[in-house]
């Protein structure tokens, strides 16, 4: 079916193949959802071969299009604006009524949060991963879960002429076609390899020195400083595994609403996220914080007494309060007058591994502020830094040893038709050749337990670790506990 703005096509088509075309690829997504909700879990999105991309570090910016790279300082936020108001979809006035119709797909590094306060630096980058990093994708295809089957939208940027985006969106849709036909059809990826080399799991914080971090936050809090901080620990292994098979344990251990793969070809992230950070819909912003943790049991009726014990918690209540007045604070920022409201104070969501409490925040988005007003105003999400947040940052800054990285930071998209959707990088990995990090953490707050909040970041890798393993079983390979 053929539109001024862009061409589409829809298919009745399994979609076992995109995992297969992702692998074959050296820069690619797969933004997918994996639970029946209707609300959070519709669509999916995969794309193939962008036409150009943009990274940060430091405060250098690097564009390559075309083979061409161009390196140079500038500011990552105007650079962004410019390219996301050159490649906008022109619906005549009308509101194109679907999520995500080709655009920028990517990431935001925790650390891009001390480049927006001009917070000073002082732990070790071991990783050099980018600020921030995104593809521009002409082409993508959309996954309705609801309707099973799949729509490709090809926009034919970045030619800007009428006739050449039409001809450049007739030929790229051919060739997705054809990629398609041409993918292997697998029913899954193959599991069950043994990913665990080198020891195993090996820490940046002893489960001593884990302690200590937490006692030294509570002494802040004690002291004014701070009311809650997300302290974190970093893990890293080595694995046999491919994205797309790392991906598909994950996923079949921890099945959630924000996952996916994002492959820029220096490295990979492979997501498990279940928490939104913001989703804008070209009038709306909506957040949903996500606070308090209980382990899952296979005996039913001490799973049912972790349920009990998270909804009776005073101080996972009083954690997950503290987060939804700030992310109001946040969003007040870019929002009309009168506009935030709390429109779920704190919901409870199973997942395989554990439970979790969330909230849900909405406003309406300023007439004058755009995508990138509210990258600024909001980043990082307020769950993952504590609050006061730029206090916060300063002091796990002090606290933990390396910089984050994509862990904290948030995945996700900015659609030519002006919308946007981002997760928060947790439950997540980073994937560099056969070394695979990934971090755990967890808010503290004045009657936090020092021991209970370690034992609180292992529950949560839980799921991190069975998707190495390959398998269900509750043995692992850890060191250094």
């Amino acid at each position: 079916m053929n539109n001024s703005a862009y061409i589409y096509k829809k298919l009745n088509f399994t979609t076992h193949r995109l995992l297969r075309l992702l692998e074959k690829s050296k820069t690619g997504f797969l933004l997918e959802s994996n639970l029946d909700n209707a609300n959070l879990g519709r669509y999916s999105f995969f794309g193939i071969e962008p036409f150009l991309t943009i990274q940060c570090k430091d405060g250098i910016v690097t564009k390559t299009q075309e083979n061409r790279k161009q390196s140079f300082k500038g500011n990552i936020f105007i650079e962004m604006r410019s390219l996301l108001n050159k490649y906008r979809l022109n619906s005549n006035g009308k509101k194109i009524n679907f999520p995500f119709l080709a655009g920028a797909v990517g990431f935001l590094s925790y650390d891009l949060g001390f480049y927006l306060e001009k917070i000073q630096r002082k732990n070790i980058d071991d990783l050099g991963i980018p600020d921030l990093w995104f593809a521009f994708f002409d082409i993508i295809i959309a996954i309705d879960h609801y309707r099973d089957n799949l729509l490709i939208f090809s926009t034919g940027f970045p030619e800007t002429s009428a006739s050449s985006r039409r001809k450049r969106a007739n030929s790229r849709l051919k060739d997705i076609l054809y990629k398609l036909n041409d993918a292997d059809e697998i029913d899954k990826i193959s599991l069950g390899r043994t990913p665990c080399r080198n020891g195993g799991l090996e820490s940046n914080l002893s489960h001593r020195n884990y302690l200590k971090t937490v006692n030294k936050s509570l002494d802040y809090i004690t002291k004014g400083d701070i009311y809650q901080i997300n302290l974190s620990q970093r893990f890293h292994t080595n694995t046999d595994l491919s994205d797309a098979e790392l991906y598909a344990n994950l996923k079949d251990v921890f099945p959630v609403p924000f996952g996916g793969i994002l492959k820029t070809g220096d490295f990979s992230i492979i997501s498990g996220s279940p928490e939104r950070f913001l989703k804008y819909d070209g009038r709306f912003l909506v957040t949903r914080p996500m606070k308090g943790t209980r382990p899952r049991s296979q005996n039913r009726i001490l799973d049912r007494q972790f349920k009990a014990e998270l909804e009776r918690s005073h101080k996972d209540k009083a954690e997950l309060l503290m987060i939804v007045d700030l992310e109001r604070n946040d969003l007040g920022r870019v929002c009309d007058y009168g506009s935030v409201k709390v429109e779920a104070l704190r919901n409870f969501e199973e997942y395989s591994t554990v439970f979790q409490t969330t909230s849900q925040i909405r406003g309406r988005l300023y007439p004058e502020m755009d995508r990138i007003d509210i990258i600024k105003a909001c980043f990082p999400g307020g769950s993952i830094t504590g609050c006061p947040k730029i206090r916060a940052m300063q002091i796990i800054e002090e606290l933990e040893p390396n910089r984050r990285g994509i862990y904290t930071g948030s995945l996700g998209y900015f659609s030519f038709n002006g919308n946007m959707d981002f997760n928060i990088l947790i439950r997540s990995f980073l994937k560099k050749n056969s070394d695979v990090y990934f971090g755990v953490g967890g808010g503290i707050v004045y009657d936090s337990q020092p021991e209970a909040e370690y034992q609180e970041t292992l529950v949560k890798a839980e799921a991190l670790k069975k998707a190495l393993k390959g398998s269900y079983n509750e043995a692992i390979c850890m060191a250094g506990q």
